[in-house]
């Protein structure tokens, strides 16, 4: 039982990772209809940027610093780049998007190196957020923080780290901060204004590009904040934003385009499947040989039957995403067609 609830926080903790970065993604293309494939790259930079503010003034100040940061730039980028060859279409905005991505990993690469470097979370939240004890007799229990040594060496204990429950946390205040901003806020409405009638926004005084610019900030924000949690909970390397960037765009799609509460469930669902699939190491053979089924010399060399569920784990998103397009193609919970 302690492995299926621990199992299960880990994919929700790693599917909520996902909807911290698909969620500014998906605010960016709602509001301006630009699918920016620089996003992870800003998760990046924000992991490195809150790296090095915390080796001066501690991480606290490093998590509210980098997403400012990594914000103020993407606002930036926006008004000189973006703005640009948004009249030309999609395309070019892809492209640029895509060129400004391999310039931020050269410029990363050129800053901090090739290696990863040691992103430690604070003091608070190195160690486990609780523990799960499985008692031979009394049965499941739950101690806060670390479990005693000793009562570790005669039961099976099972603890949850506390920076994964931070990062839980973090990603359920954003998904409230952003649905009270946009359905509960005056700027909410002038966003989602300016985006179908924006000579209506306009005449009623309000900046339109400002507004594209602020929405491109707040969405590179987002990744920044996304990159410090992360960064400090797994990895701070430079391929670390290859390694999500992709999943990220597999999340919005499966989640319907533009829709904040689409890309949440897309995020969950993919955060579980993939943290199960790792966990249970069966292959089809292995199953069969459980059930008692009897399968002829050539199955059982099969080197596709022998497969795992955690080595095909990488691919179930896509798989995912395959299956979303052709029988839903508009998303999970999303209305729009583009």
């Amino acid at each position: 039982m302690e492995f299926f609830i621990i199992s299960m926080l880990n994919g929700l903790s790693y599917g909520l990772l996902l909807f911290m970065l698909s969620s500014g993604l998906t605010l960016i293309f709602s509001m301006m209809g630009v699918l920016n494939f620089a996003h992870a790259s800003f998760y990046m930079l924000g992991a490195y940027i809150g790296y090095s503010v915390s080796k001066f003034v501690g991480f606290w100040p490093g998590l509210i610093v980098a997403p400012l940061v990594v914000g103020l730039l993407g606002a930036v980028f926006e008004r000189l780049a973006l703005r640009k060859v948004h009249k030309y279409g999609h395309v070019p905005e892809l492209l640029i998007t895509f060129g400004l991505s391999y310039i931020i990993l050269e410029l990363v690469q050129l800053a901090w190196g090739r290696i990863a470097v040691e992103f430690r979370p604070p003091e608070l939240l190195q160690g486990p957020m609780f523990t799960l004890v499985n008692h031979a007799s009394e049965g499941l229990s739950i101690i806060w923080g670390q479990a005693p040594a000793e009562l570790c060496q005669a039961t099976v204990c099972s603890p949850f780290p506390a920076t994964r429950g931070f990062m839980m946390l973090v990603a359920l205040f954003m998904l409230v901060a952003l649905w009270l901003m946009l359905t509960r806020s005056r700027i909410g409405l002038v966003i989602q204004a300016a985006l179908t009638h924006p000579e209506m926004v306009e005449a009623l005084g309000h900046n339109v590009p400002r507004v594209f610019m602020l929405v491109f900030g707040a969405g590179a924000a987002l990744a920044g904040l996304g990159g410090v949690i992360g960064g400090s909970t797994f990895v701070t390397e430079p391929a670390m934003a290859a390694t999500v960037g992709s999943v990220i765009f597999v999340v919005v799609v499966v989640g319907g385009l533009g829709s904040l509460s689409g890309a949440f469930l897309a995020s969950v669902l993919i955060g579980v499947i993939q943290t199960f699939a790792v966990a249970f190491d069966y292959s089809f053979l292995t199953l069969a040989q459980q059930l008692g089924w009897e399968l002829s010399a050539a199955a059982r060399n099969n080197s596709v039957l022998k497969l795992t569920l955690s080595q095909v784990a990488p691919i179930l998103p896509y798989l995912f995403l395959v299956l979303i397009l052709i029988f839903r193609p508009k998303g999970l919970l999303g209305t729009r067609e583009e």
